[in-house]
């Protein structure tokens, strides 16, 4: 009678054993829910360091922009085609 007590015991604490383990692995907030959630941090921290990166390029442009009477001229005879007055516009078509 003993010895069936204590396979008894046995078999209930390995299926409570069990009954933990697929809790702590599978359901939500476990494990997998952990190392999912570590995947995206990282991704999404490398994203961010991107971002931080082209806005500090950005800023640098806009103060450069601001501080600087060239670089506006530049940037508005390149990129808007701009001329001064009294100047003359060629156009070379190829």
């Amino acid at each position: 009678m003993a010895r069936w007590r204590l396979n008894l015991l046995i078999v209930i604490l390995l299926g409570a054993l069990v009954f933990l383990q697929y809790r702590l692995w599978f359901e939500s907030g476990g494990i997998l829910d952990m190392l999912k959630m570590k995947t995206t941090l990282a991704r999404q921290t490398d994203e961010n360091d991107k971002l931080k990166k082209r806005n500090e390029e950005l800023l640098f442009q806009i103060q450069r922009l601001q501080n600087s009477k060239d670089a506006s001229e530049s940037r508005a005879r390149n990129e808007l085609g701009m001329i001064k007055k009294g100047e003359t516009f060629y156009q070379i078509v190829k």
